[in-house]
């Protein structure tokens, strides 16, 4: 997607996940003075050209500049901004002035953008570009304009900064593009993390479909597909005991089956969409076979979504009635909505995208994550530039920041079939894709949808979620999560903080719905169970083993795919 809450979220849409990658390398390339920079400049420049008063906003600066060099206070950190929070920079004369003309400075620039009279495209590559300046500015990224760092310095006796060094070369050696996040060493697939009991049912090239224990004496009839994304690794899904959706939802009595794919390698590099909507498939064709069900459910997250709907359309148009109903959870359809995503739209990012999946024939995870993070810089990058260098302190060990380091790759053909799907959003256009040589118009897709968007997402906004229930054809239910892209999947029940709202049934603007909803406390997971058992049919016995005589279990969850470096 990230990651929990300000956590890179390796996690994004199948055709906006390889769009941030783009706009990601983008982000890096103008911190380092590399890919896109060129580009990501025009976009800033465009809109600081465009930015109306900005004439006045240069000369109110410069009077700042000149305040913050008299030692005024003409600046204030936003909140939750600790960079800042070293006494020096209030009681220091030089650190007071360093940090006030920065803040100054930082502010005119992005005010600038957002008051820019641009398309949206062009604004988010602006922000985009400024964000990276701005952050990549801050006299705290540098040991000198970093009084804390000193101070630990001195104290240590320069044994932080060797710690730091150690750190660094650590990451070079490593081949890390961004300083690592997370010390990934407590965690044990399978021991303490991605523990729910199972086993898995079916194997071809492409994917494991797991099949979890019932944790209940009786399920529904009709079974649950969770698709997962191309990107990432599934058990972000069966985090922990506790922090579990997996674990959730068979706790409700619904019989759950996972996609679990293969990490490709340059010998998978022709995999395309057809490669990944047959391998599900045959993954239903054994699901059915192993239930003795008629249908299934489907649920697709983050990347996975794309993909499912593509399958739904496929099989809508074919006639096939197997699937009962689709949810979907923070995935973008209509990429002609304003996001992150939007930017694959902005040459040259495709093309630099398409050269290097071409020239190595997938895209790597590394780069993916690195991409991700670049797209909150600030947090995700030089924050732990200066704890993990400047501090030298080590970073620390979460199942969230483990299961994002845990990368995985994408074909090339398939990364550059979903830069096309998101250039000219062909998945939203009825006809403007074919999956496995058919047509698709998602309109045609009768079947019951529950939508869910994150009101903090910074990948996909939940208005973008939101369009899903205006593109599909059945009955939609849509429900907004309090929370960002991966916190509101790791959102169990007993957390204070959560929350969701509910309303009528989407079929106007976004901000008419959310005026009519209602609020409540709590995680979405308990509303979502309850609309599946409405459409999961009558009960009966859960099943004593998993599999069937045509499929048995090949092994434990959470299988060998996900275990594939």
């Amino acid at each position: 997607m990230s990651p929990h809450e300000g956590r890179p979220a390796g996690t994004g849409s199948t055709a906006q996940a390889v769009a941030e990658a783009a706009a990601g390398a983008l982000n890096a390339g103008l911190a380092t003075g590399r890919v896109g920079s060129r580009q990501a400049a025009a976009a800033l420049a465009a809109a600081l050209a465009h930015s109306p008063g900005i004439s006045s906003r240069a000369g109110t600066l410069a009077r700042e500049l000149a305040g913050a060099a008299a030692g005024r206070t003409v600046a204030a950190p936003a909140r939750g901004d600790d960079r800042f929070a070293d006494p020096a920079w209030s009681e220091h004369p030089f650190y007071r002035r360093l940090g006030q003309a920065y803040l100054a400075a930082g502010q005119a620039i992005t005010d600038a953008v957002e008051h820019a009279d641009v398309d949206w495209r062009t604004k988010e590559q602006a922000r985009l570009a400024a964000s990276i300046a701005v952050t990549a500015l801050a006299p705290t990224n540098a040991l000198p304009g970093n009084p804390a760092a000193l101070r630990l310095a001195f104290d240590t006796g320069g044994v932080s900064l060797l710690r730091g060094a150690r750190n660094l070369l650590g990451d070079l050696r490593a081949g890390r593009r961004i300083p690592r996040q997370a010390d990934t060493r407590p965690f044990r697939l399978g021991e303490n993390i991605g523990t729910t009991p199972g086993a898995v049912v079916f194997r071809n090239e492409v994917v494991e479909i797991i099949q979890y224990s019932p944790a209940t004496p009786r399920v529904r009839a009709v079974p649950l597909l969770i698709v997962w994304s191309l990107i990432n690794r599934f058990y972000i899904l069966d985090l922990a005991p506790g922090r579990s959706f997996i674990e959730h939802a068979v706790g409700q009595g619904i019989e759950v089956f996972v996609t679990s794919w293969r990490n490709p390698g340059t010998e998978q590099a022709a995999w395309d969409a057809d490669t990944y909507a047959a391998a599900l498939i045959e993954a239903i064709d054994a699901i059915t076979e192993i239930t003795g069900s008629e249908q299934v459910g489907t649920m697709g997250l983050c990347a996975g979504g794309q993909l499912l709907a593509a399958l739904l359309a496929y099989l809508a148009a074919r006639g096939d009635s197997r699937v009962a109903y689709a949810c979907f959870g923070v995935s973008q359809l209509d990429m002609s909505v304003p996001s992150i995503a939007g930017l694959a739209t902005a040459q040259p990012l495709p093309g630099l995208a398409r050269v290097a999946a071409r020239s190595a024939g997938v895209l790597d995870g590394r780069d993916l994550a690195a991409a991700f993070s670049w797209l909150r810089p600030g947090e995700l990058v030089w924050n732990y530039w200066v704890s993990n260098y400047l501090m030298g302190q080590d970073p620390p060990a979460h199942e969230i920041l483990a299961w994002n380091a845990d990368t995985t790759r994408l074909p090339g053909a398939v990364a550059r079939q979903l830069l096309a799907m998101a250039e000219h959003n062909l998945l939203a256009a009825p006809g403007g894709m074919t999956l496995l040589g058919t047509p698709l118009d998602l309109s045609k897709t009768a079947v019951p949808a529950y939508v869910v968007g994150a009101e903090t997402d910074h990948l996909v906004p939940w208005r973008a979620a939101y369009q899903t229930t205006r593109l599909l054809g059945g009955e939609a239910t849509f429900v907004l999560s309090g929370g960002g892209h991966i916190q509101h999947l790791v959102n169990p029940p007993g957390n204070p903080k959560a929350r969701y709202r509910t309303g009528p049934r989407p079929s106007g603007e976004p901000g008419d719905w959310l005026a009519a909803t209602t609020a409540h406390q709590g995680t979405w997971w308990g509303h979502w169970a309850q609309w599946v058992h409405a459409r999961g049919g009558d009960e009966r016995e859960a099943p004593a083993t998993p599999g069937s005589r045509k499929y048995p279990p090949l092994g434990p969850a959470p299988g060998e795919y996900v275990r594939q470096p």
